[in-house]
């Protein structure tokens, strides 16, 4: 790296201004931070949502069931992952490992549920399942948008 370089990554640089503490607490103030637990909620209101309209739109219990169990399959592993991450960890570097160890319980338990989707729900409707799988992983755009402390 030529000093040239080094100069112009300085002038870059040079718009980076530390927060002080007062500063910083009144970003935090006006950011809150938001919950998983409250996104977890917004995925179990969107999947009973998802649910309900189903029910309603084909007047069929099996597609209700469908798009039900493609909810759950989203929740309940959200569950598990909220429960994982909640707890404290020592040092950021297990706090990192902890997150992607939760992530990977939670995509294989969404895989095991679908592949036990067909003995779970006999002619299960797949398309249906899909559907309520991709309207409950969506649903925190419904937690972002509606979340507690935000101020308009």
């Amino acid at each position: 790296m030529t000093s040239e370089d080094k100069t112009e990554m300085e002038d870059e640089g040079s718009d980076f201004k530390p927060m002080t503490a007062q500063e910083a607490q009144e970003w935090r103030s006006r950011h809150p931070t938001l919950s998983v637990w409250w996104i977890v909620l917004a995925q179990i209101l969107v999947g009973l949502v998802a649910v309900l309209v189903a029910w309603l739109a084909t007047s069929k219990s099996l597609t209700a069931v469908s798009v039900g169990y493609g909810a759950l399959s989203v929740v309940l592993p959200s569950l598990v992952f909220a429960r994982g991450a909640a707890r404290k960890r020592a040092s950021v570097g297990s706090a990192m490992v902890g997150m992607f160890g939760w992530e990977l319980v939670k995509i294989v338990l969404t895989v095991a549920m679908l592949v036990a989707a067909p003995r779970v729900i006999p002619g299960v409707n797949w398309l249906a399942l899909l559907i309520g799988m991709v309207v409950t992983m969506k649903a925190y755009w419904v937690a972002l948008l509606v979340r507690p402390g935000t101020r308009n």
